[in-house]
Order: C-alpha cells, then sequence, then structure tokens
C-alpha cells in the first residue's frame, strides 16, 4: 500500500497488514506530520455488459482501469514481522496466549524502602555520634588538632537540637 503524507506530498510504501480495520496512527518521516491511516479498499472492477440495441450500433463502454499491478519481489526483510521485530526492536509477539498452569509460584521481592533505609541510616549516624562522643578523649590525646572540630560538631548538634524542640513547643 502506498501512503502520502497530507502537507508535503512524500510518498510511502508500507506493507498491507501493517494497518488494521480500525485504522493507525502514522507519522511523515520527512516533516513529523501524523494522522490516522485507514485502509484504502481496494476497488472491485466490475465489468459493465454492452447494451445490446438492434436499430443502432453504439460504442460501448469498458472499464478503463485494466491494469495489471506488478507483483514486486520484496527486497529486505518485512518489517512487521515477528522475527524482525525481535531482532532490531526486541519486541516479542507471540501467537498462542500463555498457557496459565494452575500451579503458580508467588515470589515478592522484598527490597528496602525509602523510610526503611532513612531510619537505618539515622540509627547508624546516632551510633557513629556516640561513639566519637565517648572516644572523643582518647583521639584528642592521639591527635591534639581534632579537638577544635570535635567541640564544634557537638556544639552544632546540640544548636540543631534546640532549635527542633523550640519549633514543637511553641506549636
Amino acid at each position: 500500500m502506498i501512503l502520502s503524507c497530507n502537507s508535503c506530498e512524500k510518498k510511502f510504501v508500507v506493507p498491507d497488514n501493517a494497518i488494521g480495520a480500525n485504522g493507525r496512527l502514522v507519522q511523515c518521516s520527512s516533516c513529523g506530520n501524523q494522522w490516522k491511516q485507514f485502509p484504502i479498499k481496494k476497488e472491485v472492477e466490475l465489468k459493465e455488459k454492452p447494451l445490446q440495441v438492434k436499430s443502432t450500433p453504439k460504442k460501448t463502454k469498458r472499464s478503463t482501469k485494466t491494469a495489471k499491478k506488478k507483483i514486486r519481489k520484496k527486497t529486505g526483510p518485512d518489517l512487521y514481522s515477528p522475527e524482525y521485530l525481535a531482532k532490531k526492536h526486541g519486541i516479542k509477539i507471540d501467537s498462542k496466549p500463555p498457557i496459565k498452569s494452575k500451579i503458580t509460584k508467588v515470589t515478592t521481592k522484598i527490597g528496602f524502602g525509602f523510610y526503611y533505609s532513612l531510619i537505618i541510616s539515622i540509627i547508624i549516624a546516632i551510633f557513629l555520634l556516640r561513639l566519637l562522643y565517648f572516644t572523643q578523649d582518647i583521639i584528642v590525646e592521639k591527635i591534639p588538632i581534632s579537638e577544635i572540630y570535635i567541640d564544634y560538631l557537638f556544639e552544632s548538634i546540640i544548636n540543631m537540637k534546640d532549635i527542633i524542640q523550640n519549633f514543637f513547643s511553641k506549636y
């Protein structure tokens, strides 16, 4: 079947089975115009019977559409065959419906949710901060300059705790 774009008049060759009875949305690869294409019905050639008139001979009209369609051989793969779609695009089309068995295994994948991972990370942070609090004397003995940073960290934590308490106590 040959389709023609409505806006740029470019013509495209499409297999007859590519467009179903309900039509299909197609797009011009040249200008990007989209339209719904319905299948083109083949015109049935009806041969008219010549009128037989005894008195005067007249010319009979014959159908001018006597040209036969030439059958073209396909030069490449069928673009809509299941094999081509599976190979090129990874689309699997099964002509047979899947067989449903009565015995089905229910497998549920258990994973960490956002809130669960947030709670775990808060617990780990609290654990590490408490460990740092209890070992700060040992760390300061080994690395004296770390005392300033550790004090600043714990002072910031106390300030954040006070801000949160004031927020909830006033409202």
